[in-house]
């Protein structure tokens, strides 16, 4: 059975350096209680920072220094962030300290059913403070399994300024066996604040190669080569997406409506109707994968609450039950926004990827088109604009994304982007 960093695609030096890491960790638990907020486990800089994984070769601290109580995981979204997170995870709650993939420890982490492992996946736009709190108060108790309780924040870049000092507050004075596993894009300030990223280790994660992404497609999900070989380069290293694309007939459907995209832009309103399109697009999209999970959460709060009962008092106490309801569909809208989001930044990353084969090739530049199956609308592109004009609509969509990513209506966003587009 593989060990449970086999799904961590092209980090081989953070493979190594994170079971240095768990090996110290079970260390530590056979020497008695640890304090891994000491200098030798928090390796602070000379700056109050602490410091990267990877800063430390064996040999050089002393046994269990490489391990603390805190991490931030970084990486371009598709490097595996949370899949390193909950690699380490199961390596940290391993009876044999290597994560090894077998025993219960690594078993029960990696299905999500450990009971000293808490898994924060943000379905909304945020994290709020009550969350943070309830969250942090449960992480305080001793392990049930004798090792430790780990807490892993997937998208700690959502944290809201009252949760973030809530789990700064945690992370400044952790309890003895608790270990927090932050996941973000980067340790700029405006992902994660810097008075939390100064009390942790940070794992940095790159991009994986199209070549190791396509040996994971084939090896684990059964992919034929030549399809695992597009998918991988269509999903610049995405590793989830390039899955998707390669088994899935809806997901490829998708991108081959967005790349045509700048085919269509011939004038003004084919602009504003391509726009509608990519919103209307993302909009279902995002329907579709909440529509399930909505009415499965709305049919257990009914139940709950005591819909359908007939004994007596049992439809008054579903009436006064609003205010459950309401704040049931505050959360459920706030997810539906989220996926919304996330499916029209999958289709602006794709017509990002034919812009930048454009200017690529306009440049002459020796490097591999991201879409190879339409690189021949790419060059004729190449021709028509030259760089600079590639350049524009490239720097037309990332203007998009940002704008997005700082609350601007999609509608309007994508609006402004088709017509920048048109235009040039």
């Amino acid at each position: 059975m593989p060990d449970v960093f086999a799904d961590l695609v092209g980090q081989d030096e953070t493979v190594e350096a994170l079971r240095r890491a768990a090996a110290d960790a079970a260390t530590i638990l056979r020497a008695g209680p640890p304090d891994l907020t000491a200098p030798d486990g928090a390796a602070p800089t000379s700056d109050g920072a602490l410091a990267q994984i990877g800063s430390t070769r064996p040999g050089e601290h002393e046994p269990g220094a490489g391990m603390t109580h805190a991490w931030i995981f970084t990486g371009p979204p598709g490097s595996g962030r949370s899949v390193a997170a909950r690699a380490f995870a199961a390596a940290l709650q391993c009876l044999h300290g290597t994560g090894c993939g077998s025993c219960p420890g690594c078993h029960t982490t990696m299905a999500g059913t450990h009971a000293d492992v808490r898994l924060v996946v943000p379905e909304g736009l945020s994290i709020g403070v009550n969350e943070m709190r309830a969250l942090v108060l449960r992480a305080a108790s001793t392990p049930s399994g004798g090792r430790w309780q780990v807490v892993v924040i997937e998208d700690a870049d959502r944290l809201t300024e009252a949760a973030g000092n809530a789990l700064l507050k945690a992370v400044e004075e952790p309890p003895p066996r608790t270990v927090f596993l932050l996941c973000a894009p980067s340790t700029h300030p405006d992902d994660i604040s810097v008075t939390i990223r100064s009390r942790c280790r940070v794992v940095p994660l790159r991009q994986p190669a199209p070549a190791a992404v396509a040996e994971v497609l084939v090896r684990r999900d059964g992919v034929e080569p030549d399809v695992a070989r597009w998918a991988a380069a269509a999903a610049q290293g995405h590793v989830g997406r390039a899955r998707r694309l390669a088994r899935d007939p809806e997901a490829r459907a998708r991108r081959d409506a967005v790349l045509a995209v700048p085919r269509q832009l011939t004038g003004v309103g084919a602009a504003i109707d391509a726009a509608a399109a990519l919103i209307g697009a993302a909009e279902a999209e995002a329907a579709a994968s909440v529509a399930d999970t909505d009415a499965a959460e709305r049919a257990a709060l009914e139940t709950a609450l005591g819909a359908g009962g007939t004994g007596r008092g049992a439809a008054g106490a579903f009436r006064g039950a609003a205010g459950q309801v309401k704040e049931l569909e505050r959360r459920q809208k706030s997810r539906a926004t989220r996926a919304q989001r996330d499916a029209l930044d999958r289709a602006l990353v794709d017509l990002a990827g034919f812009y930048r084969d454009a200017l690529t090739m306009a440049l002459h530049a020796p490097v591999e088109p991201v879409n190879t199956d339409t690189s021949t609308v790419a060059g004729a592109g190449a021709r028509k604009w030259e760089a600079d004009g590639a350049l524009r609509r490239l720097e037309a969509v990332l203007a998009c994304r940002t704008a997005i990513e700082a609350n601007v209506k999609p509608r309007i966003a994508v609006e402004a982007m088709m017509l920048a587009l048109w235009k040039g």
